[in-house]
């Protein structure tokens, strides 16, 4: 038991390792545009549903991507979204993670942290890379922590690009709530 904890210590310790060193490396370029029609999709979340943009038509979207399930970063963000999910669906917006894990991968994680959002899992980086938030590093590929607010007729409203996983839910909201005013 003790050697499964220290390998799946190496493993997440040679991910993060590759995530910093990626981190310097450009994504994969795609035109992606504020007031541009956000790229459709078409994914399965964590409970194996399909989830296309066209479903959430009408409805403020939060779209945030981030490189892989239950790693330091991407716990935190996952979290602060979880701990202001409330706040996010009370000024009228849906949440929706999206990284190149698999359905399964997504499973575990969002059960271990009792996320109320769904994970989608863009296992080929298709979605990704039309946002342009697609890294590749050698053979591995990862979504690069972005995050797009999709309007309700299905364009582009905002886009961060540069994300701190400790506070970037709140930067959300606050936009959120500026369009309220």
């Amino acid at each position: 038991m003790e050697r499964v904890n220290i390998l799946r210590r190496i493993a997440v310790l040679s991910c993060c390792s590759m995530l910093a060193i990626s981190a310097a490396l450009p994504a994969e370029e795609a035109d992606v545009n504020l007031g541009q029609m956000a790229p459709d999709f078409s994914l399965p979340d964590q409970t194996g549903k399909k989830h296309s943009l066209a479903d959430y038509r009408g409805r403020w979207i939060v779209l945030y991507f981030y490189p892989k399930d239950d790693t330091p970063g991407c716990t935190k963000e996952a979290c602060d979204f979880r701990d202001n999910f409330a706040a996010i669906k009370k000024l009228g917006a849906e949440i929706l993670g999206v990284s190149v894990d698999d359905s399964q991968s997504h499973a575990q994680f969002s059960k271990k942290y009792n996320l109320p959002f769904p994970l989608l899992a863009d296992a080929d980086g298709n979605v990704a890379k039309q946002y342009g938030a697609l890294w590749s590093l050698v053979l591995v590929r990862f979504a690069k922590r972005q995050t797009f607010i999709v309007d309700p007729q299905g364009k582009i409203a905002k886009i961060y690009r540069d994300v701190k996983p400790q506070t970037h839910s709140g930067e959300v909201i606050e936009f959120l709530k500026a369009l309220k005013k």
